[in-house]
């Protein structure tokens, strides 16, 4: 079979988006012959009239065995027909981070660069960004790419000594070969079981960044901890919230403390951690443990912790209005993030809603249910949330949020169900409209001292364009009512 790498080589890039793009420019710095092929038109016409090959999905997969090679955007699954006729011809499939992997290895871009890798269910974008931080704290050139910031492939030429990687379940699953130098397992919980249909086959995946020379578990979470026991690496590393035993991070009389490259060695106290709740900590010392897996010195991830600032839309303070304090995490798109977010804070007014992508959300909920005042529901699964909220939380009064004329109440205050109709202007503005009557809602139930959170437990693209425009819907619809 030919080289998929060797010049001349033909490789068939299944999609024409943010990392097709990304890698037709890599395939052609080194001299293979790439089509592109994508189901849209619209997305292969500019790049055929600068004279790239490109075939629509059908084509493709019938004349699959004329490629070396295919390199699929992360999002396709095994099952999409030019994938599964790939794997039926005994095509290699890469993802875009497997040939990043291979290049960088390979020394295409220079000396191969350390990669630091972060997965998990929730915490990957803070735990990663507070790697990165570490890092430059620490002397070393990092570069922050993959699931978050540029894509691995993107930032190859440029100078680096260690890359700080998050990476998402589908493009681990992907990348076979990935050997990091070191890789975290931050938790598993539900998610993405449309695309992987079983929690083994999830959980693999993950698995896969613990494949190199370190590999760091949360203990804190059964299945995660359960990986560190099978992890081929040859260090084995874990973090929990409690006091670390030999091998371990963790926190011992207020302090974050190193016990797996050190005798015990103090990194910090928890009180000057920047992110509120329990998941601070643990993104905190997962982060450091990557860290200090390639010696950068405590008081450098000290500094980088004290001085971080967590991204848009995760935790984030909108407003304090009426004593009630106003937090977006629209980041918490399933429900263990969204359990992790409720439980920072006493007293809670949840907005919650979303798609749920076949996660079910009742233990959450009946973990959470002593921490909720109110619960405001918005989504295409929000009768589900409602329906585990009626089980584990009868008390709460609940709201959802409707369109269409079919108004559903599960709540005590009736004229807090608030109905928007007929809107066919487009689902962003469905979106708004909706989540302005959520707040006005939310501030209904909301007493000083309550805290009203949008940790949705879902999806947005229901009703919007992505986590960050619900997200800015919310901020939107609280800075308008405090007016």
């Amino acid at each position: 079979m030919l080289d998929p790498l060797a010049p001349g080589a033909p490789v068939l890039i299944a999609g024409a988006r943010v990392t097709g793009r990304a890698l037709l420019a890599a395939l052609t710095r080194f001299g293979a012959a790439p089509t592109l092929c994508d189901d849209d038109p619209a997305m292969l016409a500019p790049h055929a009239d600068n004279g790239v090959a490109t075939l629509d999905p059908a084509t493709a997969a019938n004349r699959i065995a004329e490629f070396a090679l295919v390199v699929t955007s992360p999002g396709f699954q095994p099952t999409t027909p030019v994938l599964a006729a790939a794997a039926a011809a005994g095509v290699p499939i890469w993802g875009d981070v497997e040939l990043a992997w291979r290049l960088d290895a390979a020394g295409h871009y220079g000396p191969p660069r350390r990669w630091l890798v972060v997965t998990g269910t929730n915490g990957k974008t803070t735990t990663t960004s507070m790697l990165h931080d570490m890092l430059v704290a620490g002397g070393l050139r990092s570069l922050l790419c993959g699931n978050i910031g540029d894509p691995v492939l993107d930032v190859l030429d440029q100078p680096a000594d260690v890359l700080a990687v998050e990476l998402s379940s589908f493009q681990l699953f992907w990348a076979p070969s990935l050997r990091p130098e070191a890789g975290v397992v931050l938790n598993i919980a539900e998610d993405h079981l449309d695309w992987h249909h079983t929690m083994a086959d999830y959980t693999a995946a993950k698995a896969r960044v613990l494949t190199g020379r370190v590999a760091v578990v949360g203990l804190d979470d059964a299945r995660a901890a359960a990986l560190r026991e099978t992890a081929p690496a040859p260090i084995r590393v874990g973090f929990r919230l409690g006091e670390p035993g030999e091998g371990e991070l963790g926190v011992r009389d207020g302090q974050l403390v190193d016990r797996a490259f050190a005798d015990e060695l103090p990194l910090l106290p928890v009180s000057s951690l920047p992110v509120p709740g329990p998941v601070g900590v643990l993104d905190a010392l997962a982060a450091a443990a990557l860290a200090r897996s390639v010696g950068v010195p405590a008081e450098a991830i000290a500094r980088a912790l004290v001085a971080f600032k967590l991204g848009r839309h995760r935790s984030e303070v909108v407003a304090v209005v009426d004593g009630v304090t106003y937090v977006d995490d629209s980041k918490a798109t399933n429900p263990h993030a969204a359990e992790a977010s409720v439980l920072a804070y006493p007293r809670v007014v949840w907005l919650a809603g979303g798609l749920l992508k076949g996660a079910s959300v009742d233990a959450e909920v009946s973990r959470i249910a002593s921490r909720l005042v109110g619960a405001v529901l918005i989504g295409r699964d929000r009768a589900e949330v409602a329906e585990a909220l009626s089980r584990h939380a009868p008390d709460v009064p609940v709201v959802q949020v409707v369109t269409g004329e079919d108004v559903e109440m599960h709540a005590t205050a009736e004229a807090l169900v608030t109905n928007v109709t007929q809107v066919n202007d487009g689902a962003e503005t469905i979106g708004t409209r909706v989540m302005t009557a959520a707040v006005a809602a939310a501030r209904e139930l909301a007493k000083p001292g309550d805290t009203v959170l949008l940790a949705p437990a879902g999806a947005s693209f229901d009703q919007f364009s992505g986590y960050a425009a619900r997200g800015d819907a919310f901020a939107s619809a609280v800075r308008a009512a405090a007016r």
